[in-house]
């Protein structure tokens, strides 16, 4: 890829275009380079670096640059001198796992709290993340570094609509306040689970649709409501520890 297109991939419009994102940093390069190891979609990228990592050992095709085109190339203030340019996946995303569950984020919109979700279903694994329309796009530079490279270990897919759970998901519930509370054994009876947008929830028409059975977490109530990639965290915490 030329390094004028390159440039581009900070923007959404050429990423989908494109059909590339950025991966910036030796951290996220080597977490890419770890789920590359098990999945070939992540074997195409490209490596550019700059003189301070001309010798990095890497399966990727490698172009040294400046230190002045790093820094046009890079979103961060201070480039480490290494980035991958990595192919967007094509297909939704691969066969679920009968055991596996799914997490649906209505319209989130911070980079920082999806790529703290994605770090959290990384983790504890078996879960897939589906995003609706309206969602911060995934592969944001600044979603992709929140991830810490988790992004590559965890099935993402953009663009779910609501109402096309129903066929993929007969068993769904909700977050959302006076339902029960998730420590009741029924948790974890479900496929999907639904958490809404930062500062609206989820739409009343849309747990309608899917006839969503509705959960809370308990708290003192002291605060209006838990950040959203807290109460992720806690849910998912919640289905795993019953599991165990």
């Amino acid at each position: 890829m030329k390094l004028d297109e390159v440039k581009k991939l900070h923007q959404k419009k050429y990423r989908q275009s494109l059909g590339y994102f950025l991966v910036e940093g030796e951290h996220l390069v080597l977490e890419l380079e770890k789920a590359a190891a098990g999945n070939p979609h992540w074997q195409q990228a490209e490596l550019f670096v700059t003189s301070a990592y001309e010798n990095w050992v890497s399966r990727w095709p490698r172009h040294l640059i400046s230190h002045r085109q790093m820094a046009q190339l890079s979103d961060t203030k201070t480039p480490q001198g290494i980035l991958a340019v990595v192919p967007m996946p094509t297909a939704a995303a691969e066969a679920s796992e009968a055991s596996e569950k799914a997490i649906y984020l209505h319209e989130v919109q911070d980079p920082g709290n999806l790529g703290t979700i994605l770090r959290t279903l990384a983790w504890f694994g078996g879960m897939r993340c589906l995003l609706s329309p309206g969602s911060v796009d995934p592969y944001n530079p600044k979603v992709v570094r929140s991830s810490m490279g988790a992004i590559f270990h965890v099935p993402v897919e953009t663009e779910v609509s609501a109402d096309s759970l129903v066929s993929r998901y007969p068993r769904t519930a909700c977050l959302d306040m006076g339902g029960d509370p998730i420590s009741v054994s029924s948790f974890t009876d479900h496929d999907c689970y639904l958490f809404g947008n930062e500062a609206r929830g989820v739409p009343s028409e849309g747990l309608s649709v899917l006839n969503a059975h509705r959960y809370t977490i308990p708290g003192a109530a002291v605060v209006e409501s838990l950040n959203l990639a807290s109460a992720v965290n806690m849910a998912v915490y919640e289905l795993h520890r019953s599991d165990s």
